[in-house]
């Protein structure tokens, strides 16, 4: 998600989480509740990848597939072929910002900057910036629940925007068994969910945004393995097909997963 300044630290949290065998900033420690239960995603087909793709967010739009890339002067905003991961439209994030997520809003696309404080709308159709608003704090990731969009900033709350004017509308802190899941990342709205990755692990938490509560772990490591894992690459892209079946990718990953995530 960061650039190499951060990369010392984000190794050694994800050390720490796989010599545990648990996803980091999830750690189990509540004793009072039924635990959340883990599951591992059912791969169905694998999609190449571009490897120099930063990617910070993906989203399909119909049968139309979105991405958005990071690093400030090589950001992009890109359509992709779901079937063969080739790029069919790339356009650079205006003014040399650092891209992050992306979510559709009718015939438009909006997208986070990291510490720019402005998200960027797009016009979906010729994909050219069409405005660009304040946003207080830092951007992650963002997707569409319907009447708002969902924000995160690395920190353990989803931010709700206006989906017109992204004028903030509330927040709600995220917990696991009453405990803080911190490092919220790249997020996907889903059948009033919000899932998201957990940066620098290989963990997707399922959030009921109306309690903040995490309800279902998705436990990706075997995608990261096969993926090839290093210290860049880091699971960061969530795509929604349809039911119970997603899009699965990393940062400068090979490989988009085609998965089904059980219901629990």
């Amino acid at each position: 998600m960061r650039n190499s300044v951060v990369w010392t630290a984000a190794v050694i949290a994800l050390v720490a989480g796989c010599s545990s065998g648990q996803p980091a900033a999830v750690t189990e420690t509540s004793t009072t509740r039924a635990p959340v239960p883990t599951i591992k995603p059912e791969v169905l087909a694998e999609v190449p990848h571009d490897t120099s793709a930063w990617t910070q967010g993906l989203e399909f739009d119909g049968p139309t597939l979105y991405e958005g890339t990071g690093v400030a002067g090589a950001s992009q905003l890109r359509e992709l072929d779901p079937e063969t991961g080739a790029v069919l439209r790339a356009v650079p994030a205006p003014n040399n910002y650092y891209g992050e997520g992306i979510t559709v809003v009718g015939d438009r696309i909006w997208e986070l900057t990291w510490q720019n404080n402005v998200a960027v709308e797009w016009d979906k159709a010729t994909m050219t910036p069409l405005r660009e608003v304040p946003v207080n704090g830092e951007g992650w990731g963002l997707c569409n629940d319907g009447d708002r969009l969902v924000r995160s900033d690395g920190s353990d709350r989803l931010i709700f925007h206006d989906p017109e004017t992204f004028a903030e509308t509330g927040s709600i802190a995220v917990t696991r068994d009453g405990n803080p899941v911190t490092s919220l990342n790249e997020l996907e709205c889903v059948d009033g969910q919000v899932w998201a990755n957990v940066w620098t692990s290989d963990a997707i938490v399922r959030i009921d945004p109306a309690t903040g509560e995490v309800n279902t772990v998705v436990d990706a490591s075997e995608l990261a393995n096969a993926a090839g894992r290093d210290t860049q690459k880091v699971l960061n892209g969530i795509a929604h097909i349809d039911g119970d079946e997603f899009l699965i990718t990393g940062k400068y990953w090979p490989k988009m997963f085609r998965v089904r995530i059980p219901s629990n």
